[in-house]
């Protein structure tokens, strides 16, 4: 399990995706954190934000949540990968 740094410039597409999409998104950009894994040949992101930023990120009956999947399965699909995201409070 191999987690991609933070501060290196090290940052995978499918991270970089996320993290500029969620910061868009929520009152505190800085508060967000997305963390990558590699588990069985798939790459798993999990994302944290502030508490007050979460309904931001599901968003209506979790459509906001569906799209982030959808954006991050077609950005992972073109760099030939499989990935999904985890959503943690």
């Amino acid at each position: 399990m191999s987690e991609t740094s933070a501060g290196g410039g090290d940052v995978s597409p499918l991270r970089a995706v996320i993290e500029v999409v969620v910061r868009a998104l929520v009152d505190r950009p800085d508060a967000v954190k997305v963390t990558e894994s590699e588990r069985r040949g798939m790459s798993l992101l999990e994302l944290r934000t502030a508490p007050g930023d979460m309904g931001k990120i599901i968003g209506r009956q979790g459509r906001t949540a569906a799209a982030l999947r959808t954006l991050l399965a077609v950005t992972a699909e073109k760099h030939g990968k499989r990935a999904q995201l985890d959503i943690k409070d």
